[in-house]
């Protein structure tokens, strides 16, 4: 269930120790070796990375010239920890030979699944970021659409069709989680501010109340809010801290009375908060 009153402490800060240099090495976009890399270096939240993404690499010389920088890197440093997601042996075979510890995140997998399925893998690069399938594909492109034209209660057309309606007062994460939804899984999401103007009614705005099944809220810490707001409006009441402490209460308090599930977004990622909201609203991408 979803913590609905206390926000979840941060802890105290580790003290970080040198940093190590990390490399995500892909014949492709290098999305896959990023963000399976960044799942288990997060695993060491006391060592400082340096970050390094070098997509398409698929030929031997491209991994040539990849190797001699992984090289130069660690004769600076402690050797880098590079992750790969390279299909052809003989681009694998040169990136094994750099000076760095190598995470290699397909090869043994591909070798189990081909024995599980009886046939060999396909030698095209980049299908798992690639168009793929189609309907799918262009489903996500609406869905990008859709975000954009209901962004910040925009438009009220074609809200009926909605997977999910985010509401929230301004600056806590509505747009992001948004687009993250849409670019990623396809879902048709709308978003609403909450304003001063919708206070002090009871039930949820006008825009959206028919839509209240649909409707799942964010919210945050004052001091959180404040500090974002300011970077948008420095000293003004909008980004007070008094400001923020009464509209996130007020939220809060909306949420409650009209049974909509919410989520404190002031210590998750976009990727942890959009689990969150498609389990808890029952959704499949």
């Amino acid at each position: 269930m979803i913590d609905r009153t206390v926000p979840i402490a941060t802890g105290s800060v580790p003290v970080q120790a040198a940093k190590r240099n990390a490399y995500f090495v892909s014949d492709s976009t290098g999305i896959t070796a990023e963000t399976v890399g960044n799942a288990l270096l997060a695993n060491f939240p006391g060592i400082g990375f340096g970050r390094h993404t070098i997509p398409f690499v698929d030929t031997v010389e491209g991994a040539r010239s990849v190797v001699r920088e992984i090289d130069r890197a660690g004769a600076e440093g402690g050797p880098p920890i590079v992750f790969t997601t390279v299909k052809a042996a003989d681009v694998r075979s040169v990136i094994a030979g750099a000076n760095a510890v190598i995470i290699d995140l397909l090869a043994g997998h591909l070798v189990e699944l081909e024995e599980a399925l009886g046939t060999s893998a396909s030698a095209q690069l980049g299908q798992f970021h690639g168009v793929g399938d189609v309907e799918k594909y262009f489903a996500r492109m609406r869905a990008v659409e859709y975000a954009i034209e209901h962004d910040d209660g925009q438009s009220r057309r074609a809200l009926d069709l909605a997977d999910v309606v985010l509401i929230a007062p301004s600056r806590c994460g509505k747009t992001p989680t948004t687009m993250y939804l849409a670019l990623q899984y396809g879902l048709l999401v709308a978003n609403y501010p909450l304003t001063d103007d919708d206070h002090p009614a009871e039930g949820l705005p006008r825009s959206v109340a028919q839509y209240a099944d649909r409707c799942f809220g964010l919210t945050t810490t004052p001091l959180r809010l404040s500090q974002v707001r300011h970077e948008r409006r420095p000293n003004s009441r909008y980004a007070s801290l008094e400001q923020c402490t009464l509209e996130l209460r007020r939220a809060e308090d909306l949420y409650r009375r009209n049974h909509v599930p919410f989520l404190n977004s002031s210590t998750k990622s976009v990727e942890e908060m959009s689990a969150v909201i498609m389990q808890t609203m029952h959704l499949r991408a």
